[in-house]
C-alpha cells in the first residue's frame, strides 16, 4: 500500500499479490475471520470502552457492517488517491473518540499500540482463516500479507513501527497481547453472548419477523460456539468463555464448508452484491430490484409456511403492528420508539453525545465529506446535544434517558436542530446552487444503499429540504428518506 512516508512504501507488497488479497473480500471465510477479529479487539480494554461508548453496532449492525466494508475496500483500493482519502476520513473520525471507561481508565482511538493491535487481529484472522479452512498460506504469501497489513497502519499512523517488522516478531508480539493485555470486556461479551441472539433483521428480511426470528435461534449460538472455538486459547480461559462440546469440529466444518466455495464459478460470490441485497428494501435500486424482488417473494412464503407449521399461541416474535398511517404515506412513531429507533444510535438506553455523534458520522459517510463540511456537521449537532441536554437531562447525569425524553414529549424542533438542518442542507447542495438536483440527492438518500428515490421537479429547495428534516426529528414521523439514514438496522 503506498502511503507519504518513504519507510512504508519500502513495504509495498506487488501488485500482483495485492489482487490476490483483494479476493479476501468476496470469500466468505471473511465473514467468519472478522467476526473472531473484531471480539479480539473488543477484548482490548482500549477498544472495547471505545466500542462500547461510540459504537453503533448494537443497534445498527448491519448499517455497521456496510460501512466498515466500504471503508476496508477504501483502504486497500488500487488507487493510492483512494486510500489516503479514506486515510485521511479515518484518522478524522477516530481523532474524535476518547473518554474512559468504566473503571476510570483513559481511551483514546488515536492510540497507537491499541490502532496497531486493530490491524494485528486483521491479518491474524485472516491466516488463522486459511489454516482452519485446510488451506493454510504459504511463508511467502505470509511475509506479503504481512508487510501490506504494516503499510496499512503505516498509512494511519505515519509508520508502521507498533508493529514488528520480522514476521516471526510478530507472532511473538500477538502471544504477548493475548496473554498480557486482553481482558473480558463488557464489547467482547456483547458480541458473543447478546449481538447474535438479538440481532436484528436486514432490510431484505424486515418483513417477516418471524421467519428471521426461528434462523436466528438456529445460527445465532452456532455463530457464538463457532466463533469462541476460533479465538485463542490462553484469551478463551482468561475470559472464562465456555466449552462448548463439539464446538472445535463444528468450527472446522463451518471453515471447511466456506473453503469449498472456491470451487464456484468466478462471480457467483461477490461481498458488494450480496450486503446491498441485503441492505434492499422494496423499491430498492433497479439493478438490484429483481433480485431482491425475488428474493422478498420467497422469504414472505417460508414465512406464511412457518407461520403454518408454529403452534398457536407462540407470540415470542409477534408480527408488528403497523404505524398509524396518515395521508401523506408516513407513520406516527410513539415517543418511545423513536427514542430507541431513531436517538439511541449506540443502543445503551439513553441519549448522550455519542449517539450524536453517530448520526453526524453517518451523514458525512453518506455524503463522503472532507473538511471543513464535516466538522461544520459535527459542531452543528454537538450544540444540538448541548440544548437537548440543557432542557431534557433533569437529574443532571449528563444524559437524557428514554422516560425524560417521554415525558417531556418536546418540541426538539429548536434553533439548534434549524441549525443541524442548514447545514445538512448546505454540504448536500455540493454545487451552492441553493438547491439540491436529483444527483445530490441520490448521494445523501442512496448513496451506499442504493435507494430510488422521487424528488419534486428535480430540485429540492432550502426551506422544504429543511422543514422535511425538522417534521421527522421532531414529529416522529416514519419518513422514507430519513428511515434508512437514521432508523435502519
Amino acid at each position: 500500500m503506498t502511503t507519504g512516508n518513504a519507510g512504508a512504501a519500502q513495504d509495498v507488497p506487488p501488485s500482483t499479490k495485492e489482487e490476490q488479497f483483494r479476493a479476501f473480500f468476496d470469500d466468505p471465510r471473511w465473514a467468519l475471520a472478522v467476526i473472531r477479529a473484531t471480539v479480539l479487539e473488543a477484548a482490548h480494554p482500549q477498544v472495547g470502552a471505545a466500542l462500547a461508548e461510540n459504537s453503533t453496532f448494537v443497534a445498527h449492525p448491519w448499517r455497521r457492517l456496510r460501512n466498515t466494508f466500504l471503508s476496508m475496500r477504501r483502504m486497500f483500493d488500487a488507487d493510492p488517491a483512494v486510500r489516503e482519502r479514506e486515510t485521511a476520513r479515518l484518522n478524522r473520525l477516530h481523532a474524535r473518540m476518547s473518554g474512559s471507561d468504566s473503571r476510570g481508565r483513559a481511551y483514546d482511538a488515536m492510540d497507537r499500540p491499541t490502532r496497531a493491535w486493530v490491524v494485528a487481529t486483521l491479518f491474524e484472522s485472516a491466516v488463522t482463516m486459511c489454516r482452519l479452512s485446510g488451506q493454510p498460506l504459504d511463508q511467502d504469501t505470509m511475509e506479503h500479507m504481512y508487510a501490506e497489513y504494516r503499510a496499512f497502519l503505516a498509512a494511519l499512523d505515519g509508520d508502521a513501527g507498533e508493529l514488528p517488522v520480522d514476521l516471526n516478531d510478530f507472532w511473538r508480539y500477538f502471544d504477548r497481547v493475548v496473554e498480557e493485555e486482553l481482558e473480558d470486556t463488557e464489547a467482547a461479551r456483547v458480541i458473543l453472548f447478546r449481538l447474535f441472539d438479538h440481532l436484528p433483521a436486514p432490510a431484505l428480511l424486515a418483513g417477516a419477523p418471524t421467519l428471521w426470528a426461528a434462523g436466528r435461534a438456529v445460527v445465532g449460538p452456532l455463530l457464538g460456539a463457532i466463533t469462541v472455538a476460533s479465538l485463542p486459547g490462553p484469551y478463551r480461559r482468561k475470559a472464562g468463555l465456555p466449552e462448548t462440546p463439539g464446538a472445535p469440529t463444528l468450527m472446522q466444518g463451518a471453515y471447511l464448508a466456506a473453503g469449498l466455495t472456491r470451487f464456484l464459478p468466478k462471480g457467483w460470490i461477490d461481498a458488494t452484491t450480496i450486503i446491498e441485497i441485503l441492505s434492499s428494501p422494496p423499491g430498492g435500486h433497479a439493478a438490484k430490484a429483481g433480485t431482491a424482488s425475488a428474493l422478498r417473494t420467497r422469504v414472505k412464503r417460508a414465512a406464511a409456511l412457518l407461520r403454518l407449521v408454529t403452534p398457536l399461541g407462540d407470540d415470542t416474535d409477534p408480527e408488528p403492528a403497523p404505524p398509524t398511517t396518515t395521508a401523506t404515506g408516513e407513520g406516527r412513531r410513539s415517543a418511545e420508539e423513536f427514542f430507541r429507533q431513531v436517538l439511541d444510535q449506540t443502543g445503551d438506553g439513553h441519549l448522550d453525545w455519542p449517539d450524536l455523534a453517530a448520526m453526524a458520522r453517518e451523514l458525512a459517510t453518506r455524503l463522503d465529506l472532507d473538511e471543513p463540511e464535516e466538522t461544520r456537521l459535527y459542531e452543528a449537532f454537538a450544540a444540538w446535544w448541548r440544548e437537548l441536554q440543557a432542557s431534557l437531562d433533569t437529574d443532571g447525569d449528563g444524559r437524557v434517558s428514554i422516560d425524560e425524553y417521554a415525558a417531556a414529549v418536546p418540541s426538539l424542533a429548536g434553533p439548534a436542530l434549524i441549525r443541524v438542518a442548514e447545514v445538512l442542507f448546505d454540504v448536500t447542495d455540493k454545487d451552492g446552487s441553493g438547491a439540491i438536483d436529483a444527483h445530490e440527492y441520490r448521494a445523501l438518500f442512496r448513496t451506499a444503499f442504493h435507494r430510488d428515490l422521487a424528488t419534486t421537479d428535480g430540485a429540492y429547495g432550502r426551506s422544504a429540504f429543511v422543514g422535511d428534516f425538522l417534521s421527522f426529528m421532531s414529529g416522529r414521523r416514519a419518513n422514507t428518506p430519513y428511515d434508512p439514514l437514521l432508523a435502519d438496522a
